[in-house]
């Protein structure tokens, strides 16, 4: 880099987040700017939130970006859903289900977790038991934790949720776009996500989509600043009012609804990044996209296990899309993602708490989520294991993907 511009060098990201962007993507976060308040950004908000509708898979009119990354959204969502002293139930399987717990009670909350070890997932009737003894206002869950590469059955929570009058919400960050997801059937009443997973886009603004009775909740929290409101607005209390402004779902909702008020200026350039990444998705089908990912995650994982990699886990409740592989006896873990990224240019990732040095983290997902990405991942990781003085059959790797592949030629194919 001579002239002082950004110049990042070739990298193929294959851990767990951010990956690489779709170039579609980046072309359109390349479009000029225009007012907040124009005419054709007003209309590019309202589709974006259309197109959200469709990806969550819900009718939900409060479907908006909270401008931020994925944990902005996360942030939102409990902040304005909860009060200092409501009660809060959290399934914990990993390091993103302690981040929610960490979060409500930050909130104020007063939190109980589910925990199970890492590598599981939690039962139903376990969260159940838990909802019944706390009664609590909202149950969090993390739908898939990257941090384990565990996917937390959602199908029957939100029923068991609201039998006991209590909000459900999910943080799907990791796993919207590559795994099913639906948000309606299942009853969720808040979700948030991020861009940089299998929506194949860069991390900076956060989808968030609330039921009628999240409104409901928010709606009774809504206030308007002092500086914009007007004769018919209802002043709250300072201690009614949601403990963020950036973060307030009530004044970003007022902000991208009917009246238009004025929050914060939308980041221009996320918004056309989020749109583009919801247009491609719906273009290809999320039937078709989820399949993709299971195709090339499977490829991946069968790879792996043909190096000789032991795969952890629960394999019933593996993510399609990241899969973690432990880290032989007797090999350095930092070495190898090293030697991978300054010989081959692939970046792969590591693992935190319990797990540190003890498995990598191999992703598969958005515009990676392709056969090339794969089989080019396995070949140089084949090479750096044998230099780390692991006896890697030949060629192992990219042989067991390819089978995978061709075996389940289908509609995912890229």
């Amino acid at each position: 880099m001579t002239d002082g511009q950004v110049a990042p060098p070739p990298r193929l990201l294959m851990g767990p987040g951010p990956i690489n962007v779709d170039p579609r993507v980046l072309r359109a976060m390349s479009a000029q700017l225009v007012g907040q308040f124009d005419p054709s950004m007003t209309t590019y908000m309202q589709e974006t939130a259309e197109l959200y509708r469709q990806v969550f898979r819900t009718a939900n009119e409060a479907t908006v970006l909270v401008d931020g990354t994925a944990r902005a959204g996360v942030e939102a969502a409990l902040v304005s859903l909860l009060r200092p002293g409501d009660r809060v139930v959290v399934p914990s399987f990993g390091r993103f289900g302690l981040l929610l717990r960490e979060i409500a009670e930050r909130c104020g909350a007063a939190v109980t977790t589910v925990e199970v070890p890492w590598g599981e997932v939690v039962p139903l009737d376990q969260i159940e038991a838990v909802v019944a003894e706390v009664e609590p206002k909202v149950v969090a869950v993390v739908h898939g934790d990257t941090s384990t590469t565990m996917l937390q059955p959602l199908d029957g929570l939100g029923d068991l949720c609201h039998r006991y009058g209590a909000l459900l919400y999910a943080d799907v960050t990791a796993s919207l776009g590559g795994n099913p997801f639906e948000m309606d059937a299942w009853g969720l009443d808040a979700a948030s996500a991020g861009l940089q997973k299998c929506l194949g886009g860069p991390p900076g603004s956060a989808p968030v989509s609330l039921s009628a009775a999240a409104v409901e909740v928010i709606d009774g929290r809504r206030s308007i600043e002092a500086g914009i409101a007007d004769g018919g607005d209802e002043t709250l209390a300072a201690d009614a009012r949601i403990r963020s402004n950036y973060l307030d779902l009530g004044m970003i909702l007022d902000y991208w609804g009917p009246r238009r008020l004025n929050h914060h200026t939308e980041a221009t350039s996320m918004l056309f990044a989020a749109r583009e990444c919801a247009r491609l998705l719906l273009d290809e089908g999320i039937d078709t996209a989820v399949d993709r990912h299971r195709r090339h995650g499977a490829a991946m994982a069968a790879g792996l296990w043909a190096l000789g990699l032991d795969l952890f886990g629960d394999p019933a409740h593996r993510m399609a899309n990241v899969v973690a592989a432990r880290i032989p006896d007797g090999v350095d873990g930092e070495a190898v993602r090293a030697e991978l990224l300054a010989r081959f240019g692939i970046e792969i990732g590591t693992s935190f708490g319990p797990l540190h040095g003890q498995v990598w983290r191999v992703g598969t997902m958005g515009y990676n989520a392709r056969a090339d990405a794969v089989l080019t991942t396995l070949a140089a990781l084949e090479q750096v294991l044998r230099r780390a003085g692991v006896a890697v059959p030949p060629g192992a790797g990219v042989d067991a993907a390819v089978t995978v592949l061709d075996e389940d030629d289908g509609p995912g194919t890229p």
